[in-house]
């Protein structure tokens, strides 16, 4: 059987398509990292937290449907919680539904920083991400968003869960 192991290459489009993707991956997290760190002394991976909260229900969620959420592991999305609780941010607590499981809480110290960051992260992404996209465009970046995350990690619902907006009290 010859050629049984020989690698499935790939075309030039998808070739092009790859080290467009994988160019994305790197420098467009560290470009929201860059602004959110200038305007508002937090990282991209903070904010996505502060983030998650604020649109859930009570502004809290459990560590691990955060950690899905924020696309971290436990271990560093407890890292950044207790960052995050020296600053005031966030606190944690058992669930009050079952007390095995714990939530991380939204302050409303943590909350202002998310209203305060939201405007010029949503500029960034806008700026970054949509400006260049026909309204057309964005519905298959949404589309194959989720094909090719269903692809990497099965197992997971998507979209996270988290509700979409942030809503004022």
């Amino acid at each position: 059987m010859e050629g049984r192991n020989e690698p499935q290459w790939l075309s030039p489009d998808e070739s092009d398509a790859w080290l467009a993707l994988s160019w994305l991956m790197f420098r467009l997290p560290s470009a929201f990292d860059a602004q959110l760190q200038r305007d508002n002394g937090i990282s991209f991976f903070e904010y996505l937290v502060l983030a998650g909260l604020s649109m859930s229900p009570g502004r809290r969620l459990r560590m691990s449907v955060l950690a899905q959420f924020v696309n971290g592991s436990l271990s560093r999305l407890s890292n950044v919680v207790k960052r995050l609780e020296q600053r005031g941010w966030v606190f944690r607590e058992p669930s009050p539904e079952n007390g095995r499981f714990v939530e991380a809480v939204l302050t409303d110290p943590g909350w202002d920083m998310v209203v305060e960051a939201a405007p010029g992260h949503v500029a960034a992404v806008r700026r970054y991400v949509f400006d260049a996209l026909r309204p057309e465009q964005v519905a298959q970046l949404r589309d194959i968003g989720r094909q090719v995350a269903r692809q990497v990690a099965p197992d997971h619902n998507w979209p996270p869960s988290a509700p979409r907006n942030i809503v004022a009290d």
